[in-house]
């Protein structure tokens, strides 16, 4: 019964996810921001962090990458999911079929997590490459590969609703870029805080929430974390659809 339900509730995002990635398979920008992100957490764990310089059983370095690479990954990704609706001026039809708000943001939300998930997949063959070189824990990896897609998770939530506050695309990336780039790098700037605001500034940390599966921790306060902040962006987008439907 509960499986019934839950196909219900689902089968209506789903179809608008649907939709969203056909569109998507057309888009000469997936194909270059796919490159761009193999390309720049491949360089990343090869060159500048010198793997094979390491002599470390160690994929550490190669995931630390990602939630740099994904300071511009996200934003190609989200930028147009809510902006080109009101360019094209397709919103107001959005909002006459048979769709609630939540439902439109979902569907927008599994297209993006869909494509970022695909991503990250994508990179498997530099771990299984390496492999055989050294003793690898495979569950170490598995954490991280989990991490990645929490962090992914969260990151879109969050271009998103900046997506629908945004007039147009380039704001829309601008504004996701900047966020992400601050909610990133926000732990290099705690070295000489008290501890207290050390602490405080972290928790708003992508980066330092993402470095405990980074080690292959499973840390139940990091996945609340990113879970939370995916459902708080997730909830916030939805909220200014109705505004814009009902003003």
């Amino acid at each position: 019964m509960a499986e019934k339900n839950l196909k219900r509730l689902l089968a209506r995002p789903l179809a608008l996810t649907r939709r969203e990635l056909r569109s998507w398979v057309y888009t000469p920008a997936l194909y270059v921001i796919t490159v761009f992100f193999l390309l720049f957490v491949s360089i990343w764990f090869f060159h500048f962090q010198r793997f094979f310089a390491m002599d470390t059983a160690s994929l550490r370095s190669f995931f630390l990458g990602f939630p740099l690479a994904f300071i511009l990954v996200i934003p190609v990704l989200t930028m147009k999911a809510w902006t080109e609706e009101k360019k094209l001026g397709s919103e107001e039809l959005l909002f006459t079929l048979p769709f609630t708000e939540w439902e439109l943001v979902l569907g927008k939300f599994l297209t993006c997590f869909t494509l970022v998930a695909a991503m990250t997949l994508l990179t498997l063959p530099v771990p299984l490459t390496i492999m055989p070189l050294g003793h690898f824990d495979p569950g170490v990896i598995l954490a991280e590969y989990a991490g990645a897609l929490l962090l992914g998770a969260s990151a879109s939530a969050l271009g998103l609703f900046l997506s629908s506050v945004s007039r147009t695309q380039a704001a829309a990336f601008l504004g996701t870029a900047v966020v992400l780039m601050a909610m990133t790098l926000l732990t290099g700037l705690t070295g000489d805080m008290p501890p207290a605001l050390a602490a405080f500034v972290n928790s708003f940390s992508l980066s330092f929430h993402f470095e405990s599966f980074s080690r292959g921790l499973l840390d139940s306060r990091d996945i609340a974390f990113f879970l939370l902040t995916t459902g708080l962006f997730l909830f916030l987008n939805t909220q200014v659809l109705i505004f814009r439907k009902w003003s």
